[in-house]
């Protein structure tokens, strides 16, 4: 049975994409492909949803943004993650871990018997 694609928490799209960029500089479609890649195919991201968190990651300091030739020399725009971001990203991984950890336990926990 195929795996079913999982949609992205509301509010960690922007953590994701600060992770992607801790691999250097990339596109959105590169951003988009190595979170595919890196998921399985499993994370279901829409462009419609990357370039407003882009602009959004930009706009707070945490992503730079210059134009430069993709690989098939189409103009595209580059991110780079600033040092802001890299302490936004820690914090919020910091953050993201307390919650998992929090939700498996209560998803671990037994039922009582009655």
């Amino acid at each position: 049975m195929p795996r079913q694609e999982v949609d992205v928490l509301q509010g960690t799209l922007d953590m994701l994409v600060l992770k992607a960029l801790t691999w250097g500089r990339m596109h959105g479609y590169s951003i988009l492909a190595w979170l595919r890649q890196t998921t399985d195919g499993e994370l279901r991201i829409e462009d419609a949803a990357l370039y407003p968190a882009l602009h959004r990651l930009e706009a707070r300091g945490f992503i730079e943004a210059e134009w430069g030739l993709s690989d098939n020399n189409r103009k595209a725009k580059y991110y780079e993650l600033t040092a802001r971001g890299r302490r936004e990203l820690r914090a919020e991984a910091e953050s993201w871990t307390r919650y998992v950890s929090v939700i498996g336990k209560v998803m671990a926990a037994a039922e009582q018997s009655a």
